[in-house]
């Protein structure tokens, strides 16, 4: 049943009923600020694009007099960034559930939850989507029971209805000592280790800190999280892997669960898992039955702690704005050229964190497998979508290489102090500001889907891991789900098409009919003078 702003924070106040402390914070935003609503929201300081998208679900907005982001609809995407105010709230956090305890204990058999109060519920799970390949089974329940689990549901009676599972146990190791990268360790390795981890221990790992012991009193410390998901074990068309960028207050025992994501999928279907493009509690992100990322493939993350608040603040601050223009539709996501790592890592570069390129794969085999899928598949469209992978700047189109350029910059601020990638005065104090760098690693929690990967860094790789005959992929099918025609205003009416035929696939067409002529010519040449002396003889 939906209900209108009059009922927002109902959640909340059943929380308190239960004896369930409120969370302090959502991100680097204190949770007093936000109110919670399902679905209808007409006095809600949100854009009506955005509503749309979430209308059958329950999330958090602003509540009336906090600032919250505005975006410029002249602009698109992360070039809206002038007066750009850290105080401003996300529209919208899609929480999915109204009510969240930060720890409860499970019994073996998943059907009964104990509160750390002691209170006890019986426990049910909200319903599969049908199009969702996998689910929770026993294997889920033996995993999720050895700890205590934060939950995000709702309380009907005395059961509680869970949505959102993520185990206690899943934190930064704030007690572990300094574990620097040894000799012919990479980022790279700690990603491929083991096949990418899915099933291996959860580890969190501090890999840098500014003076001995500070890593240790990260708590209560703002950080930036940069995510990377692995390649999932039933869809060939995942083997890339996924990026996002968190932001959060470290917990007082390393807690990150309530770290707000920033999560670029295609607003234009519907997913198969019911993902939603949005800014999203971490522990929604990752743990949800249906929809989390940790239920379906292993995942990696790089944490910047920071002595002062304001980097992470300012990366967020954009993040809003940006997720604003994706549901505006005039950002438009597309898998080469405008996908999770590229929205992510222009969101950086414009604030002025001029992360290493990695450069492309290469123009002349764009070139060439362009004319060879459009001649193969009979379409121009596929052949642009070839050579626009094979032409996309690396750290834009592979998540794994968008992480591995973040972290490895990350490293080499933190441990040579350099400041050449850093353009603006905000980015230039990071090597001040910058206390510790974590490397976490997250097992898939198992569940009826096969396990992942580690993500693919290059195309060659991509090819590799995935069947050599394109009709053995496995692949989910996806509806549409575009924004109704009525919602599209300014720069959405105007989308960014790039020409079917690029100019350089032209140039590699021209040069290769020019050198085949040469060539002909040559023979022909041949052939005459080889007749000719044939005659005189």
């Amino acid at each position: 049943m939906m209900r209108q702003l009059f009922g927002v924070g109902l959640g909340l106040i059943s929380s308190f009923a239960q004896g369930q402390p409120a969370v302090d914070a959502l991100g680097i935003y204190a949770q007093a600020q936000l109110q919670t609503v399902e679905g209808v929201c007409p006095q809600c300081q949100t854009l009506p694009q955005t509503l749309w998208y979430f209308r059958h679900e329950t999330f958090t907005v602003p509540k009336p007099g906090v600032p919250v982001s505005k975006i410029d609809t002249s602009k698109r995407g992360a070039e809206d960034i002038q007066a750009l105010n850290p105080e401003a709230l996300p529209e919208l956090v899609w929480t999915g559930s109204s009510q969240y305890w930060p720890q409860a204990t499970l019994n073996a058999a998943a059907t009964e939850v104990t509160t750390v109060q002691g209170q006890r519920f019986n426990l049910k799970l909200v319903p599969k989507i049908a199009s969702n390949h996998a689910y929770w089974n026993a294997d889920t329940s033996e995993f999720l029971s050895l700890s205590k689990v934060a939950i995000r549901g709702e309380l009907e009676g005395a059961t509680l209805v869970a949505r959102t599972f993520w185990p206690h146990t899943f934190k930064l190791d704030l007690t572990a000592g300094l574990q620097p990268l040894q000799r012919g360790e990479t980022l790279q390795s700690l990603v491929q280790f083991s096949n990418g981890g899915a099933r291996s221990p959860y580890q969190s790992r501090l890999l840098w800190e500014s003076s001995p012991g500070v890593g240790q009193r990260s708590a209560g410390k703002t950080a930036l999280g940069v995510l990377l998901n692995g390649a999932q074990g039933d869809d060939d068309e995942a083997h890339g892997g996924h990026f996002a960028l968190a932001t959060g207050v470290v917990g007082a025992e390393g807690e990150y669960g309530t770290w707000l994501v920033n999560n670029y999928y295609n607003l234009a279907t519907t997913s198969e898992k019911g993902i939603i493009a949005g800014v999203t509690p971490f522990d929604k992100y990752m743990g949800d039955l249906n929809s989390g990322q940790a239920f379906y493939r292993p995942s990696y993350m790089l944490v910047a702690v920071f002595s002062q608040p304001d980097i992470p603040r300012q990366i967020q601050a954009l993040s809003n704005r940006v997720m604003q223009h994706f549901h505006h539709n005039d950002l438009v996501y597309d898998h080469a050229l405008e996908n999770c790592a590229g929205i992510s890592i222009d969101t950086l570069r414009q604030l002025g964190w001029q992360v290493p390129q990695r450069g492309v794969e290469s123009v002349l085999k764009a070139s060439a497998a362009y004319w060879y899928v459009a001649a193969t598949e009979r379409s121009l469209q596929k052949g642009r979508e070839i050579y626009d992978y094979l032409n996309t700047e690396m750290t834009r189109l592979f998540p794994a290489v968008a992480f591995d350029a973040i972290g490895n910059d990350l490293l080499n601020i933190a441990q040579t102090g350099e400041q050449h990638t850093l353009a603006s005065d905000t980015m230039q104090a990071m090597p001040r500001q910058l206390e510790a760098l974590y490397f976490v690693r997250i097992p898939q929690i198992p569940s009826s889907r096969a396990f992942g990967l580690a993500p693919v860094y290059s195309f060659a790789q991509y090819l590799q891991q995935a069947p050599a005959d394109r009709s053995q992929w496995k692949v989910i099918p996806v509806t549409p789900n575009p924004l109704p025609e009525k919602l599209k205003k300014g720069l959405a009416l105007q989308p960014q098409a790039p020409a079917l035929v690029p100019l350089s696939a032209i140039f590699f067409l021209v040069s290769a009919i020019s050198i085949v002529w040469v060539l002909l010519l040559a023979l022909r040449k041949g052939w005459r003078k080889a007749f000719i002396n044939s005659i005189n003889r």
